[in-house]
């Protein structure tokens, strides 16, 4: 450790209690990796903060010692985002867990970030509430808005930057400041809440969300709809969009994904391209739009459809789609897994996913596609032994191709994952000019460059240290 870092760590020390900061070899190597295939890098130092306060301490003692700043969630990120490539301090939320306020006649809650998804739900199911992003993995809602997740529900009551009303966030001054209010709408200012979320943590650290909520829906109806096509199933996805029927859930699940739900799940669903659809809503009116869409997927071949009432049983579906990723983990052990992850236009998307399924099957890598195709975002999973270059080689041209497909229909590069470190080869790309006010930007908000340095914007050549 160099005299510099030994005044930081001393100072950090001064600043918080003991426990708070840590250089334990253990604790550094897991806040180097996300669950992402990117290769592994330890911070110098982890800190622990428990309040706003703290993390202004923090960020200004990292200022003048002109060191990095990385926020911390769960690690469940995908691209990266997390790895501190240039080192410095890991700033870990976990102990920002409190649900600090439920207005529950407002629809509104105020947290703060190491708050988990799940452990939010528990709370306010006591008040026939909900938090309606579903991204699958239980993150924390700091990390989930810091790259504006999504996830199975978003057809119905959009993504996480929909869901943000307002953030406290310190600034890479120390300072800190509010982007919103409780008001349901505004026209007044520019809309920092948007600007913040998406941001990955190089515009400022999350310290307090508030986020709108639903109430529970009176009655939910699960399904499972079955075709010989994956064809078939992408343009009855379209079909139902397009006649209007309000679908909460609809996701595309490929039939090398279903035999790995079947593997792992310890379930016996048909081993086919498969939509899992669930419907939100009263009775009556669920009957109807239920009625329309199983005339509309009849057209487009299904070949069965299952549907499923009881708790339990729907449960037991949603499990077993967000477990399957953790399917082909366990299906394939000793590899790691590559998640794509682009989104295009509706009208393009039976084209998108029928050209990854044959570029994944021509590279002979093993993988599954699957997606929220509800609003034209897919994935596909891909299995890889990181030791056999010519296998992540191919990897890397299946992930190119695919989102050079989503770029030239004009898509995105990532739909919901982020662009952490994984995905900045494409952001000139996919923005041209306007890359560079995003550039301008982070310079004013950050002018050193520390927060999450070389992560979402690359620095420019000639700029590196």
């Amino acid at each position: 450790m160099t005299v510099k870092e030994k005044g930081l760590l001393h100072e950090l020390r001064e600043a918080l209690k003991s426990h708070q900061v840590t250089t334990n070899a253990t604790v550094l190597e897991q806040h180097g990796k996300d669950e992402s295939y990117h290769h592994p890098f330890s911070p110098d130092i982890v800190v622990f903060p428990e309040n706003a306060e703290e993390v202004s301490k923090i960020v200004k003692l990292a200022g003048a010692y002109n060191t990095p700043i990385i926020p911390f969630g769960l690690g469940t990120s995908l691209e990266g985002h997390v790895i501190p490539y240039e080192k410095g301090i890991s700033i870990d939320f976990s102990q920002m867990n409190k649900i600090l306020e439920i207005r529950e006649k407002d629809f509104l809650v105020r947290v703060q970030p190491g708050v988990t998804r799940s452990q939010l739900n528990k709370e306010l199911k006591k008040y026939g509430l909900f938090f309606s992003v579903d991204p699958g993995a239980d993150a924390t809602l700091g990390g989930m808005a810091a790259t504006n997740a999504s996830g199975t529900t978003s057809v119905k009551y959009g993504v996480m930057r929909d869901q943000v009303r307002n953030l406290e966030v310190v600034l890479a001054s120390g300072e800190i400041i509010h982007t919103g209010n409780l008001a349901q709408k505004s026209s007044s200012g520019y809309n920092l809440n948007h600007l913040f979320v998406g941001s990955e943590g190089t515009l400022g650290c999350f310290t307090e969300l508030t986020l709108r909520v639903y109430g529970i829906p009176e009655h939910i109806l699960a399904a499972r709809a079955f075709f010989p096509h994956i064809d078939d199933a992408v343009e009855a996805v379209v079909s139902i969009l397009q006649a209007g029927i309000p679908v909460a859930r609809v996701e595309l699940v490929d039939d090398a994904s279903m035999k790995q739900v079947n593997l792992f799940s310890d379930t016996d669903y048909i081993e086919k391209p498969t939509l899992f659809l669930e419907f939100h809503g009263n009775e009556a009116g669920l009957k109807q739009d239920v009625a329309f869409m199983e005339e509309i997927v009849s057209d487009h071949g299904c070949e069965a459809i299952h549907f499923e009432e009881d708790q339990a049983a729907r449960n037991k579906l949603w499990d077993a789609r967000h477990n399957l990723a953790y399917a082909y983990i366990h299906g394939n052990p000793g590899k790691k897994m590559m998640v794509t992850d682009v989104c295009v236009p509706i009208s393009e998307l039976s084209g998108a996913i029928r050209a990854a399924r044959q570029k994944l099957d021509e590279l002979k890598l093993t993988g599954g596609i699957l997606g929220h195709v509800g609003d034209g975002n897919y994935h596909a999973l891909v299995m890889l032994d990181l030791t056999d270059r010519e296998e992540v080689q191919k990897a890397e041209v299946f992930n190119e191709q695919i989102v050079e497909y989503a770029l030239e229909r004009n898509g995105t590069c990532t739909g919901e994952h982020g662009v952490g470190a994984g995905k900045m080869k494409y952001q000139e790309r996919e923005h041209g000019g306007a890359l560079q006010v995003m550039k301008n930007i982070k310079d004013a908000l950050d002018p050193s460059g520390l927060l999450n340095p070389n992560k979402l914007i690359r620095k420019a050549k000639g700029e590196e240290e």
